[in-house]
C-alpha cells in the first residue's frame, strides 16, 4: 500500500484487554464461550433459512444477512483476543494486517447497521400495512435493499482505509486495545489526522445517526399503530419485542456513536475497551436470540429440519 511506504513502522503491538494474570484463563474461557455461542447462532440461522422453505420471506432474508454479518463481524476481532488472552501476551500485528482487519471491522459494522435499517423498515410496513405487505415488499426491493447495503459498505470502509494508508506512524506502535482501532491508530499518527477526523465525523454521521433514527421512527409509527388496536395481550407481545429490538439497536449504536462521534477527552483506556466489548462481542452474540430464535417459526423451522432428517420420508 501507499502507506506502508510512508511509514517506518512495520507491526503494531496489541495489548488486548486490560485484564490481570490470574483472571486470563477465565475470561478467555467466558469470551471462547461468548464466541462459540455467536457461531452457532448465527450460523443456525443462516442453515434453517436456506432448508425451509417457510422462511424464504423477506424478514428471514434480512436476517439471514444480518446472521451472516454477525458472524464475520465478530470473526474479525475475537480470534486476534483469544490469542492473545491464550499467551498472556501483547500479540505483534504486521502494518498491512492491522488495516486489512481494520477494513473488514468498518465494513460488517457498517453492514450491520444498513441491515437493521432494512429490518426496522420491514417490521414497519408489515404491521402498518398489512394488506399491502407483500406488493411493497416485493423480491426485487428486498434484494435492491441487500445488494445496496454490500456495496455502500465496501465504499465506506474502502475509504477509511485508504485515509488511514496515507498517514505516517513513526514513533510509537502500541495500540492500547484488542483490534486496530481506527480511533486508536489516529492517535498514533504522527502526520496530519484532520482529514481523517473530518471524515469520520461527516460519514459517521451518514451511516450511523441518520440510519439510528430511521430506525427509531419505524418502531415509533410500530407502537403508534399498536396502541390503535384494542387488545392487551396483543400491545404487551407487541411492546416486548420492540423493546427487546430497541435495546439491542440501542447498545450497538449508542456504543458507536460515543466512541467515534461524540468521543470525550476524559475517557479512559479502560472504558472504550468495554464500550468497543459490548458492539464487538455482545451485540453479535444477542441479535440470533433476540431477533430469531425465541419466535415460533425459526422454532418450528428446527423442528421441520430435525423430524426431515430423521425421517426423510415424512411430509
Amino acid at each position: 500500500m501507499m502507506g506502508r511506504n510512508q511509514t517506518s513502522i512495520s507491526e503494531f503491538l496489541l495489548l488486548g484487554l486490560p485484564i490481570q494474570p490470574e483472571q486470563q484463563n477465565l475470561f478467555y474461557a467466558l469470551f471462547l464461550a461468548m464466541y462459540l455461542t455467536t457461531l452457532l447462532g448465527n450460523f443456525l440461522i443462516i442453515v434453517l433459512t436456506q432448508l425451509d422453505s417457510h422462511l424464504h420471506t423477506p424478514m428471514y432474508l434480512f436476517l439471514s444477512n444480518l446472521s451472516f454479518s454477525d458472524l464475520c463481524f465478530s470473526s474479525v476481532t475475537m480470534p486476534k483476543l483469544l490469542q492473545n488472552m491464550q499467551n498472556h501476551e501483547p500479540s505483534s500485528i504486521p502494518y498491512a494486517d492491522c488495516l486489512t482487519q481494520m477494513y473488514f471491522f468498518l465494513y460488517f459494522s457498517d453492514l450491520e447497521s444498513f441491515l437493521l435499517v432494512a429490518m426496522a423498515y420491514d417490521r414497519y410496513v408489515a404491521i402498518c400495512f398489512p394488506l399491502h405487505y407483500t406488493a411493497i415488499m416485493s423480491p426485487m426491493l428486498c434484494l435492491s435493499l441487500v445488494a445496496l447495503s454490500w456495496v455502500l459498505t465496501t465504499f465506506h470502509a474502502m475509504l477509511h482505509t485508504l485515509l488511514m494508508a496515507r498517514l505516517c506512524f513513526c514513533a510509537d506502535n502500541v495500540i492500547p486495545h484488542f483490534f486496530c482501532d481506527m480511533s486508536a491508530l489516529l492517535k498514533l499518527a504522527c502526520s496530519d489526522t484532520r482529514v481523517n477526523e473530518l471524515v469520520i465525523f461527516i460519514m459517521g454521521g451518514l451511516i450511523l445517526v441518520i440510519p439510528f433514527l430511521l430506525i427509531l421512527g419505524s418502531y415509533a409509527r410500530i407502537v403508534s399503530s399498536i396502541l390503535k388496536v384494542p387488545s392487551s395481550k396483543g400491545i404487551c407481545k407487541a411492546f416486548s419485542t420492540c423493546g427487546s429490538h430497541l435495546s439491542v439497536v440501542s447498545l450497538f449504536y449508542g456504543t458507536v456513536i460515543g466512541l467515534y462521534l461524540c468521543p470525550s477527552a476524559n475517557s479512559s483506556t479502560l472504558k472504550e475497551t468495554v464500550m468497543a466489548m459490548m458492539y464487538t462481542v455482545v451485540t453479535p452474540m444477542l441479535n440470533p436470540f433476540i431477533y430469531s430464535l425465541r419466535n415460533r417459526d425459526m422454532k418450528g423451522a428446527l423442528e421441520r429440519v430435525i423430524c426431515k432428517r430423521q425421517n426423510p420420508f415424512l411430509l
